[in-house]
């Protein structure tokens, strides 16, 4: 398993050192969740934040779009660093297209769903998108319960694609991977659990072995 710790949950007015913490302890990818305000009720950081930290680690950007027009913003995000770039199905915007400009950058195109929205929606993009991000949380506010529900749709998607990666996010704990674990999930995405933890090397090893 690999981790993909959300700056989400880190303190803003550390964040360079704490992005070289975590590269330093073992994060596979660093997990940015860039928000609007409109997509998700709530406001994060853009993109200049994250041209600032790229210096300051080799760890993969992994760049987490919940807002509403996500193809207006791909070049500037990409500019700034992303070696991934995630976006939602839900997002407004034509999902093909998008996913043709963001390799253009020639980086990785993801693909995330909400909750609600069925497994079975993501499956016609499959071929085109890297990773399929799964939320198993409402997007847009760290620190909730996790859904364990929302595990059954990474066995829909790996039937119908043996080479993506799928990634989740939301409410992953040392008791969540557990149960994760059993399931074909790839990388995780965890906050609150590895910023706030008191041993964050500890956190990280629990997640990744």
């Amino acid at each position: 398993m690999k981790i993909s710790p959300s700056m989400l949950a880190c303190d803003f007015s550390q964040m360079g050192n704490e992005i070289k913490k975590i590269s330093s302890l073992g994060a596979d990818y660093i997990h940015m969740d860039i928000m609007d305000g409109n997509f998700v009720p709530n406001i994060s950081f853009g993109s200049d934040v994250v041209k600032s930290l790229r210096g300051l680690t080799t760890v993969p950007f992994d760049v987490h779009l919940m807002i509403d027009s996500p193809h207006k913003y791909i070049k500037q995000f990409a500019e700034a660093g992303a070696n991934i770039i995630t976006f939602h199905l839900e997002s407004n915007c034509n999902i093909l297209e998008t996913i043709k400009l963001i390799k253009s950058y020639n980086i990785k195109a993801g693909l995330s769903i909400k909750p609600n929205t069925p497994a079975e929606k993501i499956i016609p993009y499959l071929n085109d998108i890297d990773l399929a991000l799964i939320m198993t949380v409402e997007p847009g506010f760290g620190g909730q319960k996790f859904m364990r529900n929302q595990l059954e749709k990474s066995k829909t998607i790996r039937e119908n694609s043996k080479n993506i990666l799928i990634e989740i996010d939301g409410g992953v704990n040392g008791e969540t991977i557990k149960e994760i674990k059993k399931y074909p999930v790839d990388i995780c995405v965890a906050g609150t659990y590895v910023f706030k933890a008191p041993d964050i090397k500890e956190a990280i090893n629990s997640i990744k072995l």
